[in-house]
């Protein structure tokens, strides 16, 4: 139960964020994303990165290779954050980061399943 509602809100903050990233950004998401030193080729490819690891969770097969991706995508946005100077958007990020760990200590719920 715990699992399955952690996937969807994973899988949830991952699409809505990734989509984010095709649109035409606020001025102050685009003030944040210049201070962390991501340019739109950068901000597309994370977009991509995020949408993709959220819909690998989703499958028994691929939910551990989704979850590292997840996990890796968020360190690196931390290490983005701390190279700007940007200590309290890496420290926001910390809730985030262990959502992908926990995960794989769950396991998928349906991994009996199949």
């Amino acid at each position: 139960m715990v699992s399955s509602l952690l996937i969807l809100v994973t899988v949830y903050f991952g699409v809505s964020h990734g989509s984010r990233t095709f649109s035409t950004p606020s001025p102050a998401y685009a003030e944040m994303i210049i201070l962390l030193g991501i340019n739109d080729t950068i901000r597309t490819m994370i977009g991509v990165w995020s949408i993709l690891s959220a819909v690998l969770i989703l499958f028994p097969q691929t939910f551990f290779i989704g979850n590292i991706l997840r996990a890796v995508l968020l360190i690196l946005m931390m290490a983005f954050a701390l190279k700007a100077g940007n200590y309290k958007f890496a420290l926001i990020e910390i809730p985030f980061l262990l959502m992908p760990l926990v995960l794989i200590y769950l396991g998928h719920p349906l991994k009996n399943a199949f």
